[in-house]
C-alpha cells in the first residue's frame, strides 16, 4: 500500500480511477479512523489504489501533478529513463560510445586519404611511364627533339586553355608584372625540357633518367653561390649520387656525349627555374601550382618553337616522310607523337596536384621512386642491356638522391620547429 500522509488528522481514503487523471470517483469512509496512516518501507508491498491524508481542497491539483506519473504506472513495461526525450538522451550518451565513433570516423579518413594519395601516385607514375615510352618511340623515327619538344608544349597550352575556358580550372588574373615575373622561370623551363628532349633522342631513356638524378648536386651548388647554407650531412649525401652517375656513364652501353650533356644541361635548367620561382613569383601565392606551370608551358612554346625552326626546320620534311616510311602508318606515327605531347602535361599536372597535397619530404621520396620505375620500365620495354657494375652505378646515384631528400627535409623542418 502507498500512503501519504499530508494531513494526518483528516485521514481520507480514494478509490482509484479508470480516468487518467484520477478524477474523484466515490469518497469512502474509513471504517477505523484511529487506525495511525502506514508508511512506505522496503517491505510494504507498492498499492497505488488508495491515497491516504489527502484533503479535499487538494484532489485536483494532486491529480494533475500525478498525470506524469499515471502514464508510466500505465505501461510498466517501459524502460527506465524511456520517458527522457530523445534530445537528454543524447546529450547523456555514453562518452566511450562517442570516442570510438570518432576514432572510427578518422581511421574512415585516415583510409580516404591514403586512397587518394596513392590514386595521385599511381596516376604521376602511368603518366610519366607512358610519356618516357612514346616520346622516345617517336624520338627514334623522327630524331627531331626540338620539333617534339615544341609539339609537347603546345598540347600542354592547347589543354589549359581547354580547362580554364570549360571553367574546369580557375583561370589567374593576368597582370603585366606576373607575365614579366614568368619570363624567367619559363626561359630556364625551356632549356631544361629541350635539354632533356635532345637526351633522350641521343642516348637510353634509363641513362638519361640515371644523369638526371644528379639534379640535387646542382641545387646544392647553385643555392649555396645564392647564399643558401647546408649542413654537413646535405654535402654528404650528394657523394653518392656523384659517385654512382659517374660509374652508370662509364658503364653505358649507349654513352653519348651529347647525351650526357643533355641531361646536365636539363638539370641546371630546371634548378634554376626553381630557384628563380621562388625569388620572382614571391607575390603572385595566390596562383595555385597548375595554373603557373600552365602559363610557364604557353611562354616556354613562345620561347622554343622559333629557335627550333632555325635550327632543325629544314629537315622536318624529309624526316617526316622517312619515319612514315619506318613506321609504316601514318596513324601510328602520329598517335605516339600525341601521346607523348598529352602525357607529358599531365604527368607534370599530377606532380603539381601531389605537391598540393603531401609534404616536401614525401614528395621527393615519391619522385626517387618514380625515376627507379621509369628506368626499369623503359629497359623492359625498349630491352636495353645493362651491365651489372651500370645496374650498381644508377642504384648507388638513386640511393644518394634518397638520402639527399633525407637530409634537406630535416633542414627545413628545423627552423620549423624553432619558430
Amino acid at each position: 500500500m502507498f500512503t501519504l500522509n499530508l494531513i494526518p488528522s483528516t485521514p481520507i481514503t480514494f478509490s482509484k480511477s479508470t480516468h487518467q487523471y484520477f478524477p474523484i470517483k466515490r469518497i469512502q469512509t474509513p471504517k477505523n479512523l484511529a487506525e495511525s496512516p502506514v508508511f512506505l518501507t522496503k517491505s510494504t508491498p507498492l498499492n497505488f489504489n488508495k491515497i491516504h491524508a489527502c484533503p479535499f481542497g487538494k484532489i485536483q491539483a494532486l491529480s494533475t501533478k500525478t498525470t506524469h506519473l499515471g502514464k508510466i504506472l500505465e505501461n510498466p513495461s517501459r524502460k527506465a529513463g524511456s520517458h527522457v526525450p530523445k534530445a537528454a538522451a543524447s546529450s547523456e550518451s555514453n562518452p566511450e560510445g562517442e570516442a570510438e565513433s570518432v576514432e572510427a570516423a578518422a581511421a574512415a579518413k585516415s583510409k580516404a586519404k591514403t586512397l587518394q594519395l596513392a590514386l595521385v601516385f599511381g596516376f604521376w607514375y602511368f603518366q610519366n611511364i607512358v610519356f618516357n615510352i612514346y616520346n622516345k618511340k617517336a624520338l627514334n623515327v623522327f630524331p627531331f627533339p626540338w620539333l617534339l619538344a615544341s609539339f609537347q608544349l603546345f598540347a600542354g597550352s592547347i589543354w589549359m586553355l581547354v580547362l580554364w575556358s570549360l571553367k574546369l580550372q580557375p583561370c589567374p588574373k593576368i597582370t603585366k608584372p606576373f607575365i614579366i615575373a614568368l619570363l624567367g622561370p619559363a626561359l630556364f623551363h625551356t632549356i631544361g625540357h629541350i635539354s632533356a628532349c635532345v637526351s633522350f633522342s641521343k642516348v637510353a631513356v634509363s641513362f638519361t633518367h640515371v644523369i638526371k638524378s644528379s639534379e640535387p648536386v646542382f641545387s646544392v651548388v647553385f643555392s649555396s653561390f645564392l647564399g643558401d647554407t647546408y649542413p654537413l650531412k646535405v654535402w654528404l649525401s650528394i657523394l653518392p649520387i656523384v659517385l654512382g652517375c659517374s660509374l652508370a656513364a662509364i658503364t653505358e652501353v649507349s654513352f653519348n656525349f651529347q647525351g650526357l650533356w643533355g641531361a646536365l644541361i636539363s638539370n641546371v635548367g630546371f634548378v634554376l627555374r626553381n630557384i628563380y620561382s621562388k625569388r620572382s613569383l614571391q607575390n603572385f601565392k595566390e596562383v595555385n601550382g597548375l595554373n603557373l606551370y600552365g602559363w610557364i608551358s604557353i611562354i616556354s612554346l613562345f620561347y622554343l618553337f622559333p629557335v627550333a625552326v632555325l635550327v632543325e626546320g629544314s629537315q622536318w620534311v624529309q624526316g617526316y616522310q622517312q619515319a612514315i616510311q619506318t613506321v609504316g602508318k601514318a596513324s601510328t606515327f602520329y598517335i605516339w607523337v600525341l601521346l607523348s605531347g598529352i602525357f607529358y602535361h599531365l604527368y607534370n599536372q599530377s606532380s603539381y596536384q601531389a605537391l598540393d597535397e603531401i609534404s616536401p619530404l614525401t614528395f621527393s621520396v615519391g619522385n626517387t621512386m618514380k625515376r627507379v620505375v621509369v628506368i626499369v620500365s623503359t629497359v623492359l620495354v625498349f630491352r636495353n642491356p645493362v651491365r651489372p657494375l651500370n645496374a650498381l652505378g644508377s642504384g648507388i646515384a638513386i640511393l644518394g638522391t634518397f638520402l639527399y631528400s633525407q637530409a634537406t627535409a630535416k633542414k627545413v623542418s628545423a627552423p620549423e620547429k624553432k619558430s
